[in-house]
């Protein structure tokens, strides 16, 4: 076993390329103890890493037995129960969930969406300085924005926004396991939440996806009260946070690089261009889920037994130099840009359309109705999360001279062309 990594330091996050190199240096594989996890191999190149999430017949979420490789014995049942979704199963029962929902985003075009998205970013981005300057982007924005959309996705009531962002700073402050016990309050919250509305949606029908799955599992779609709860709250939840910390992570690297931004403010039809290498450098998740190794193999030339446990560690995919070319270097024209931040594989993230064009409006939105954005801090004073796997600032805190253009003003229409290109 190597020694271990503090996966939550403030280094780790502030500088993930050279976190990562000094990872990789140790080998393609490498052991390591992960918070909450345990002992888990973690890979550190773009191969392993998509060796692990393609190949689901040697490396599984689960045991024989349906034991997930990311719980602890002591954790309780709610959290097991939660964590029963399509992100932690094999197959054929991750096909069997897979399907139900992709029938559900089916009936709702999430491209025709792009108009809505847009509007409620402006709406956010006259509000950001509402309760003064500086203003947290986090809290005011880049949490919001996404919560807002994936609450009318849902259909879920507008009214209820505030205890989903409640719910959702609750799950950004996991560390450890005191946290994580803190955390089963909220859990044991939003299980009762999503429970009611699915029964409102079995009673009255109603809009949105929430409707939707409840009429595919009506016409015959295989799927348990549980898991249907578990796949609301894993939409509500995986539909917000990661977006969260694409936004902000994107507003800190432009406001970082003014010559950077000076290029997107040129044509935003470029942003659906920027967004995938924000995507690919910022990483907002760093490792996949862990998986179980089924039988003894070489990973990388690394020998792995029957009952080890992996994960895939995105970020250094992301960060490979076998792959990307000076992957240390923010390049918002980097063009091709195989970065691995929405997986591969069976498990291919798939809210990546939605994720994307959200992150395109919501950096449009706020430069053009703030075009003297800036830090209200020193870059060094930033700080994030000491949530592991996720690279989530904590605050982000903005100014502005206060002398925004006052409505969103476009010369014209993002060409639909770019952000088709990007997926």
């Amino acid at each position: 076993m190597a020694p271990r990594l503090d996966f939550t330091s403030e280094a780790f996050f502030r500088d993930p390329p050279k976190a990562v190199a000094a990872l990789r240096a140790q080998g393609p594989v490498v052991a390591t103890h992960f918070p909450l996890v345990g002992d888990v191999w973690i890979t550190t190149t773009h191969d392993a890493t998509a060796q692990v999430l393609k190949d689901s017949t040697i490396f599984t979420l689960r045991k024989e037995d349906g034991e997930i490789a990311g719980l602890r014995w002591w954790m309780p049942g709610l959290v097991k129960t939660i964590a029963n979704n399509m992100l932690t199963m094999d197959e054929p029962d991750h096909t069997r969930l897979r399907s139900i929902v992709d029938e559900a985003f089916r009936r709702r075009a999430i491209v025709a969406m792009e108009p809505r998205i847009r509007a409620i970013a402006d709406g956010l981005a006259d509000e950001l300085f509402a309760n003064g300057i500086p203003a947290d982007l986090v809290e005011r924005y880049a949490r919001i924005l996404p919560l807002s959309v994936i609450s009318e996705l849902l259909g879920l009531p507008m009214a209820d926004r505030p205890r989903f962002i409640a719910w959702a700073n609750a799950m950004s402050s996991l560390t450890n396991v005191v946290s994580f016990f803190r955390l089963l309050f909220a859990f044991r919250k939003m299980r009762t939440y999503l429970q009611e509305q699915l029964q409102i949606a079995r009673e009255r029908g109603g809009e949105g996806l929430i409707a939707e799955l409840v009429q595919v599992e009506r016409e015959g779609g295989e799927i348990t009260p549980d898991e249907m709860v578990s796949m609301v709250f894993l939409l509500l939840a995986a539909g917000s946070e990661t977006t969260t910390h694409l936004i902000s992570g994107s507003v800190y690297e432009l406001l970082r690089n003014p010559g950077l931004r000076d290029w997107m403010e040129q044509d935003w039809s470029r942003a659906a261009l920027a967004v995938e290498e924000f995507l690919r450098f910022v990483s907002p998740v760093q490792f996949s889920k862990p998986r179980y190794v089924r039988r003894d193999i070489e990973l990388a030339g690394v020998p792995l037994k029957k009952g080890d446990r992996v994960m895939a560690m995105l970020a250094a995919a992301n960060m490979d130099p076998a792959v990307h070319e000076q992957p240390e270097r923010l390049d918002i024209e980097r063009k091709p840009n195989r970065h691995m931040s929405f997986g591969t594989g069976i498990h291919f993230c798939l809210g990546h359309q939605l994720a994307r064009i959200e992150a395109a409006c919501a950096l449009e939105a706020l430069f053009v109705r703030w075009p003297k954005l800036d830090l209200a801090v020193d870059s060094t004073q930033v700080r994030w999360r000491k949530r592991p796997g996720l690279h989530a600032i904590a605050k982000l805190p903005v100014t502005s001279d206060a002398r925004g253009t006052g409505t969103i003003a476009r010369t014209g229409t993002r060409d639909d062309r770019s952000l088709a290109a990007a997926n």
